[in-house]
């Protein structure tokens, strides 16, 4: 992050160099135009982290924050109020500004109400185009100058109460802007919302029919409340999905389908209670093989 001297000579500029210390950051004040700025620059490490290409690491368009005075935004905003038209002349913005800056006014509300009184005063005043526009603008007008910049020339305003408040979002931007390239890496996959490891591979299934049985002892296993020793009566009586179709097929009433799988005896250690593979259970299963409902719940208690 560089911010250009003009913004140090601040104030609250002290509570926004702390921020960007703690998040980790090496902010530069580095003379640049325009003044009173921050412009946000990303360097590619070396050695470049591990799966993440080095392309990704490439500036994209340069990203800077303009930070003005209220007084010098409420003149931008009398400015843009009285253009009529599909054109919006951004005034803040200079022939070396970047094509698309971010402003950002810090304490316009409380400067608004402070000119409030004065808006009455009929003293001729010592700058008579800077009271004019105190006089003419009010948060209407802030309101449709902010809609006119986000339509006609796409320029966001952030409006901040404090250097406080500045401080948290140009944290929070640093640090997005930081941590794009990983993103951009991690998605640039055919299918990124794939973690590595077995799971995600998949049970590989042969012509033959080799693995066959791993895999749908592992789809059973997806059903809520299933343990590995339930999974394994099922599979045990049932080697493969098509095998207990056709049981179900064969039985005679809706009530026997539902239950083809309760009275499975289930394996359990020694000095444990038999178990059964449950109702519960068969009917979850029973409906998920047979029913033509996409929208069917199969847990109850989900």
């Amino acid at each position: 992050l560089r911010p250009v001297p003009a913004v140090l000579e601040d104030a609250g500029a002290d509570t926004l160099m702390e921020a960007l210390h703690a998040l980790g950051c090496e902010p530069r004040a580095e003379p640049q135009r325009p003044a009173r700025s921050l412009r946000w620059s990303r360097e590619s490490p070396d050695p470049c982290p591990r799966g993440v290409p080095p392309e990704v690491w490439a500036e994209d368009e340069p990203h800077v924050l303009l930070l003005l005075e209220p007084e010098e935004f409420v003149r931008g905003v009398l400015q843009l109020t009285q253009v009529r038209g599909p054109t919006c002349p951004v005034p803040w913005v200079t022939p070396e500004s970047p094509a698309r800056p971010h402003l950002a006014v810090i304490g316009l509300d409380a400067y608004l109400w402070s000119q409030k009184p004065r808006a009455q005063e009929t003293q001729q005043p010592e700058h008579p185009a800077v009271t004019r526009a105190e006089v003419a603008v009010g948060w209407p007008e802030v309101e449709e100058a902010l809609v006119r910049l986000q339509l006609w020339a796409n320029v966001d305003v952030l409006l901040v109460a404090s250097w406080q408040e500045l401080s948290q979002h140009v944290c929070a931007f640093t640090k997005a802007l930081a941590q794009r390239p990983f993103k951009q890496a991690r998605e640039s996959g055919a299918f990124p919302f794939c973690t590595s490891g077995r799971w995600a591979a998949g049970e590989q299934v042969a012509r033959d029919g080799t693995g066959l049985r791993r895999a749908w002892w592992r789809q059973v296993r997806q059903f809520n409340r299933v343990s590995p020793a339930v999974a394994d009566a099922i599979v045990s009586a049932f080697p493969s999905p098509r095998l207990l179709q056709q049981a179900y097929m064969a039985c005679g009433t809706e009530q026997e389908r539902l239950g083809l799988l309760a009275d499975l005896p289930v394996k359990t250690g020694k000095g444990v209670p038999p178990r059964r593979v449950g109702p519960d259970l068969s009917r979850r299963v029973c409906l998920f093989l047979t029913t033509t409902d996409p929208d069917l719940l199969l847990d109850l208690g989900s």
